[in-house]
């Protein structure tokens, strides 16, 4: 049965926004996760609201504004001179397989219920990609984020970061690529006040190939990080660290990953910046493993367990055979 799927899915791909939400059974297409079941609600973005196409900067920047519901869909290359905030009640959707942000990155800062879908994101220099800060209920779904790893850790900043108390957040077949630091959560040791018992973010089904750091590295939360596929993931893949937690189940890792989980509180060298070349202390995180893993030949560095043995929701895990070639054949751009 395994070995027959298998063969489906690649003819399938061509036909990939035919399938449904089921997504043969094996994965949700739909949102899952802490953005679905969460006390404020399901992510719903602009739903019930009007929908406008926009190809120019200025007409994308109106567009998103305010927090009237709206669903704005992206035509073609934008190519932004400062960061767009992004409204509330907001979905925003890439036409095709060719909407594509560059220049600046977007913000989602003190806003509830956006979707971004569908988008190339590349190239930020010196910020990140997408910076959700202060902000709930977000969907950050089948979106494509590139650099250039080779310019170093500092030339460019995270592709995903979710930072200042934002919480209720899932992070879902998206293709990150070509980058070093992809996704931080909680950007600072010094703020528990503020992000201690927020940052709870579900992972699932993204694709990580030839990164450094942060798959994703979390500081004071709760994520569930489930059915990734990992490869060559150069550092350090999963990180907890200060006080957080993970809960780490059915992830694949292949090719040259040195560490796939730790929760030992050092910063490591390579995520840069550190105050020392040795890397920088911080207190040590906990993880939980639930279904099992194939880590390849990567090390894991368990420190300390914590009490989060159980995602709080109901979601489709995919067997863990299968999940390579699905998150292949699902993630990115061009498949909703």
């Amino acid at each position: 049965m395994r070995f027959s799927i298998l063969l489906l899915l690649a003819p399938l791909s061509t036909a990939l926004p035919l399938v449904p939400n089921s997504l043969f059974g094996l994965a949700s297409w739909d949102v899952e996760g802490f953005a679905r079941d969460n006390p404020l609600g399901p992510t719903t973005g602009g739903k019930g609201g009007p929908t406008v196409t926009v190809s120019t900067v200025a007409d994308f920047k109106a567009a998103v504004a305010g927090d009237d519901p709206k669903i704005v869909l992206v035509n073609g290359e934008l190519i932004f001179p400062s960061r767009p905030k992004i409204g509330s009640n907001k979905s925003v959707i890439g036409v095709g397989k060719t909407a594509h942000i560059t220049g600046s990155g977007l913000d989602i800062v003190n806003a509830t219920n956006v979707i971004i879908q569908n988008l190339k994101i590349s190239f930020i220099l010196d910020n990140d990609c997408i910076t959700i800060r202060n902000s709930t209920r977000v969907w950050v779904d089948h979106n494509e984020f590139t650099s250039d790893i080779s310019k170093g850790p500092d030339e460019y900043d995270g592709q995903v970061d979710i930072i200042r108390g934002s919480d209720w957040i899932t992070v879902s077949w998206n293709y990150f690529h070509d980058h070093w630091k992809s996704s931080l959560v909680g950007n600072d040791a010094n703020f528990r006040d503020i992000d201690f018992g927020h940052l709870h973010i579900t992972y699932h089904h993204n694709y990580w190939r030839n990164e450094g750091t942060r798959g994703p590295a979390g500081r004071f939360g709760h994520q569930h990080v489930y059915n990734n596929l990992y490869e060559d993931f150069l550092y350090q893949a999963i990180h907890s660290r200060s006080d957080n937690q993970v809960l780490v189940e059915g992830n694949v890792f292949r090719g040259k990953t040195r560490e796939a989980l730790s929760t030992y509180g050092l910063v490591i060298p390579e995520d840069s910046p550190n105050t020392c070349v040795c890397g920088d202390e911080e207190l040590d995180g906990y993880a939980n493993l639930g279904a099992r893993n194939d880590w390849g030949g990567a090390t894991v560095n368990i420190t300390q367990v914590g009490d989060f043995v159980k995602a709080p929701y109901k979601y489709k895990l995919t067997p863990l055979l299968l999940v390579s070639p699905l998150v292949k054949f699902g993630a990115g751009v061009g498949k909703i």
